[in-house]
């Protein structure tokens, strides 16, 4: 009994067989290219010779169009755990 516990605790590696992965191409909107095209021209550009308040500016201008593209995307629906609860309550009482 006590062998047949100890094989159980084993850990079975297991080969899975391997997908090659493709990266669907989503479609960018004008306004979000135009945002990632501003990214890359602070990316490149040369910092070096910019005062600190310059550079302080640039980095509030890159923290916006990040959220801007975050936000961009989301338009989905969120219900918290709460009201998925009551929801499911509610559907059990009433059915």
């Amino acid at each position: 009994m006590i062998a047949f516990m100890l094989f159980a605790m084993v850990p079975v590696q297991v080969k899975a067989e391997s997908i090659p992965v493709s990266k669907a191409v989503t479609p960018v909107s004008a306004e979000a290219q135009v945002l990632l095209s501003r990214l890359d021209e602070i990316k490149s550009m040369d910092k070096s010779n910019l005062s600190s308040g310059e550079k302080k500016e640039l980095r509030k201008e890159v923290r916006a169009i990040k959220g801007n593209l975050k936000t961009m995307g989301n338009d989905g629906v969120y219900i918290s755990a709460g009201a998925l609860i009551v929801i499911v309550l509610l559907l059990i009482l009433l059915i």
